[in-house]
């Protein structure tokens, strides 16, 4: 009962996120006593739980050659905005075989959907 109850109070900023999509998470940081806002651009691989209590979208970008994944609480109350980068059409709810994937295997196995105007999911 708990789980709906602080669902509809606070509501999510992934909805309609799907695995595939390129976002970009604008997180809170506080260092200190100074707050800042981070960046975390990447491709969903992963969304799990949906929009329940406990849900996670699953963010993965290569930075210097490395892969970089963070998980986001869908209700993770530091999260700022996401604003939808690209949309791309998948086949399959879980893309964890990307990791193994070079960048240009990735762009043959995803088809492109239309240029996205600058979408943002507002707070």
């Amino acid at each position: 009962m708990q789980t709906h109850i602080k669902a509809a109070e606070n509501p999510s900023k992934f909805e309609g996120i799907r695995p595939g999509w390129t976002i970009k998470v604008f997180q809170k940081i506080k260092e200190g006593e100074k707050t800042r806002v981070q960046a975390f651009e990447g491709m969903v691989i992963a969304r799990k739980h949906g929009s329940e209590n406990g849900g996670t979208i699953t963010v993965r970008k290569v930075s210097g050659g490395f892969g970089v994944e963070k998980i986001f609480p869908v209700f993770l109350p530091t999260i700022d905005k996401v604003e939808i980068v690209k949309k791309s059409h998948v086949r399959r709810a879980k893309l964890y075989y990307l990791r193994s994937k070079s960048s240009k295997e990735i762009r043959r196995k995803i088809k492109t959907e239309a240029p996205v105007k600058q979408e943002t999911v507002a707070v």
